[in-house]
């Protein structure tokens, strides 16, 4: 297998759509199991064209994760510079969770049956060489906002800002054209939610519910969601991620929750904006928001550039 191969990154910028499905799976130790992964990954841009031929107009898009466990196994290339698995994040209160996963399909659409058409013929493609992990359906909410009420995904680069934001550089040649994706399974207790008055939701979040005005941030002591979620370096450089969340719930189960999925050109970004969320910043003083939102899973992917992809099927 070549290891220089020609960058054309995966559709990691495809736009928002109307529904999209969260698909983790684990690689098993059945016979074949890793040839069988590596040449569906290599097949995985014609059985998306295979799908997405029948409506045009839909945003059909798949992007694929390959997690630390399984990359040396499946793909024969260097590791990308910060791949690793998901570490957890122990807060005084709150716990941000590290589950197994070895491949990531984030599969998007306008339409819930091409999502689920993909899938189908994924599945029928892996058989038993892969286990599922998580398998969620998410769905566009109103004007794209959560079930907790907010915006979501406002911080989001736009234009040039996008590739700059979650493009792995040529620096780094291994991960050249690829991105890092991590995802978390949110759940939450909107009933306890709902009793917060409005403008202690607002504070919380650091925007307006109705209308999505930034607030001041805060000088000192308890800070928002948002700001918490703002990484700058030491230089006070903003590092922007890209998220693509999605709420997923069903009000007949009592279950509400946000998948968040957010990529970024640097793994350290997540991560610090997650030690920030669960430990505070100052520390003692958490994202107020994990008082009613429990992270359920926590992993981490490597998304290659499609070139590579095309690739695993060579020698």
């Amino acid at each position: 297998m070549s290891h220089r191969v020609p960058m054309q990154p995966q559709r990691v910028d495809a736009p928002l759509t109307q529904s999209a499905t969260f698909l983790i799976l684990s690689v098993t130790e059945s016979p074949g199991a890793i040839s069988t992964v590596r040449s569906t990954l290599a097949s995985i841009d014609g059985l998306a064209k295979n799908v997405a031929i029948r409506d045009l107009g839909a945003s059909f898009a798949c992007t694929v994760g390959i997690g630390s466990d399984v990359w040396d196994r499946v793909t024969g290339l260097p590791r990308p510079a910060e791949l690793h698995p998901f570490t957890a994040v122990k807060g005084g209160v709150h716990t941000a969770v590290s589950t197994p996963g070895d491949l990531l399909f984030h599969i998007r659409s306008e339409r819930r049956d091409l999502c689920f058409e993909f899938e189908r013929q994924l599945m029928d493609l892996l058989g038993d060489a892969v286990a599922v992990v998580d398998e969620t359906v998410g769905f566009r909410y109103f004007d794209v906002r959560d079930l907790l009420g907010f915006v979501d995904g406002t911080a989001n680069p736009v234009g040039p800002d996008v590739p700059a934001s979650i493009l792995v550089a040529e620096e780094d040649e291994a991960a050249a054209g690829g991105s890092y994706v991590v995802v978390q399974k949110y759940v939450h207790d909107l009933k306890a939610w709902h009793a917060l008055p409005a403008e202690q939701q607002e504070a919380i979040i650091g925007r307006t519910k109705l209308d999505n005005v930034e607030l001041d941030d805060a000088v000192s002591g308890q800070q928002s969601h948002k700001t918490l979620a703002t990484i700058e370096d030491e230089n006070g450089d903003e590092h922007d991620i890209l998220r693509d969340n999605m709420p997923f719930g069903s009000p007949g189960s009592g279950e509400f929750g946000t998948y968040f999925i957010g990529y970024s050109r640097r793994l350290w970004v997540i991560e610090r904006m997650l030690q920030r969320m669960f430990v505070g910043s100052p520390p003692g003083l958490h994202d107020r928001l994990l008082d009613f939102s429990k992270p359920l899973t926590g992993t981490t992917f490597f998304v290659p550039s499609s070139s590579v992809l095309a690739s695993l099927d060579s020698d």
